[in-house]
């Protein structure tokens, strides 16, 4: 395929996900000693496999699967509907990922804890590489939305103040994390801290 053939596309508004399990590669570095790697490898398959199925229900038909990269997850919604609906939607994905975790741990005896780092913004879509060409997005809505998931705090969603009044405006509980300096900003992002196990106000 030439290169100018590559699909791309630009979005006015996006919401990017990036849902990491930080406690996981401990995990794998004690059970490598014990040479059970592989069935870490095999855990995490299944994992990522578990929230593959979440993408065929109904209510999560406008996300989208980017890619993973090691045990962290990342996921978009599409510039459908609105940009209020994108967000919510992503954030009830996180949830029911969160769920399904739990669910996961009880059956493997482990403790895993999502860290999820959401945003919403422009970003720009498309295929690169001639041989096993990838899809991929890309842009600062895409940037900071991974710095929310590496900088974040397990077991909640780290968001910008934008995002988080959105959140609010639906329901659900957040606080103010501060601001934070984020790599490829020159000025501190201010951040909202959303729990993932109690994360409803109505709770």
């Amino acid at each position: 395929m030439a290169t100018e053939e590559l699909y791309h596309e630009s979005y006015g508004c996006i919401c990017v996900m990036f849902a990491s399990i930080p406690n996981f590669w401990d995990f794998y570095r004690q059970n490598t000693i014990s040479k059970h790697g592989i069935e870490c490898i095999k855990i995490l398959n299944e994992i990522i496999c578990d929230f593959d199925q979440l993408l065929y229900k109904p209510k999560f038909s406008s996300v989208e699967k980017i890619k993973t990269i090691g045990s962290t997850y990342m996921a978009a919604t599409g510039d459908v509907q609105n940009e209020k609906h994108q967000i919510l939607v992503l954030t009830d994905f996180a949830l029911t990922m969160t769920s399904l975790l739990s669910t996961i741990n009880k059956n493997t005896l482990n403790q895993f804890k999502l860290r999820i780092g959401i945003n919403h913004g422009p970003a720009v879509a498309g295929v690169i590489g001639a041989e096993k060409p990838q899809y991929d997005i890309w842009g600062d809505t895409v940037n900071v939305a991974s710095r929310m998931d590496s900088t974040g705090v397990e077991g909640f969603i780290q968001c910008p103040e934008d995002t988080a009044q959105t959140l609010l405006a639906g329901g659900y509980k957040c606080s103010c994390r501060g601001d934070i300096q984020v790599k490829g900003k020159q000025k501190p992002i201010t951040t909202y801290l959303c729990n993932l196990y109690n994360l409803n106000d109505s709770e």
